[in-house]
């Protein structure tokens, strides 16, 4: 996590790239599940506008990017995960079930942005929220009995875990990153050291 004090647009090695261009190489349900990443996204589901603003101000903390149609999709990402009925898999013992975790720890977090600096944590200003989100990675945020509720290294590691898997499923990032997107029906031939396909991005265009 970095202080979102000098946050923008992230500079890519991969210059005039963009994986949506292959979109016509994809099977039809991989173009579906990709195009709706790129909004406009449905009606919240679980999140209240509180806790979707809060999201958005975590997220942007947690992948260190302020772009707005992406925060939009990792705030949506983590409304649809969390509203899904789902079972979690594996949840370590005095974890809460997630629903629990993210919404009493949300409201905890106001909680100890009051206690430390007089307001809620939508009111802090940017170095505040960082350093706050920061002790609650390390478990070290202010004192209050609902950290006994939900753990504070959980809560950060969830949000930080859903936020972090939404943010480099969005084809801006692939693009940034070099990734060619879904393989299928295509697939990598090229798999020597040092090759890559004719269609891969190429580093600083070379």
């Amino acid at each position: 996590m970095m202080t979102g004090e000098n946050m923008s647009t992230v500079n890519s090695h991969y210059a005039g790239y963009n994986v949506l261009n292959r979109m016509d190489e994809w099977d039809s349900h991989t173009k579906e599940i990709v195009r709706r990443r790129l909004g406009p996204f449905p009606e919240r589901q679980f999140l209240s506008e509180r806790e979707w603003a809060y999201l958005s101000i975590i997220a942007e903390h947690i992948v260190y990017d302020n772009r707005a149609d992406i925060i939009e999709w990792i705030v949506h990402h983590c409304d649809r995960k969390f509203a899904d009925e789902t079972g979690e898999g594996e949840r370590k013992k005095g974890i809460p079930p997630e629903k629990i975790l993210i919404r009493e720890g949300l409201k905890a977090l106001d909680h100890a942005a009051r206690l430390s600096y007089g307001c809620d944590f939508g009111g802090l200003d940017v170095e505040q929220q960082f350093q706050l989100l920061a002790d609650l990675q390390q478990g070290k945020a202010a004192y209050i009995p609902q950290w006994s509720l939900v753990p504070q290294k959980a809560l950060f590691n969830k949000l930080a875990s859903e936020m972090v898997s939404a943010y480099y499923s969005h084809p801006a990032v692939w693009s940034e990153i070099g990734y060619g997107g879904p393989m299928y029906p295509q697939i990598y031939v090229r798999i020597e050291e040092g090759l890559v396909e004719p269609w891969e991005a190429r580093r600083n265009g070379k």
